[in-house]
């Protein structure tokens, strides 16, 4: 089972978004467990990182509402 982190760091090679050296290692297990192979100095998702962040797009859509519903509450 993906940790959010590693979630994290599957949904934001699906979106093509950079991200810091810090993260480079932890891109090696997703590698390794087949989530994700290199193209030259590109990450892509396999169908397997694919199918990963299909089948939890909820994660993180769910935490952001209840921020965004929070944060909008305050402000009325």
């Amino acid at each position: 089972m993906l940790r959010d982190e590693q979630l994290s760091i599957l949904r934001d090679i699906s979106q093509s978004v950079a991200f810091a050296d810090d993260r480079h290692g932890k891109i090696g297990e997703l590698i390794a467990d087949g989530y994700v192979m290199k193209d030259g100095d590109l990450f892509e998702l396999t169908a397997k990182g694919v199918t990963a962040v299909e089948e939890h797009p909820a994660a993180s859509g769910a935490s952001d509402a209840k921020e965004a519903s929070a944060s909008s509450d305050r402000l009325i």
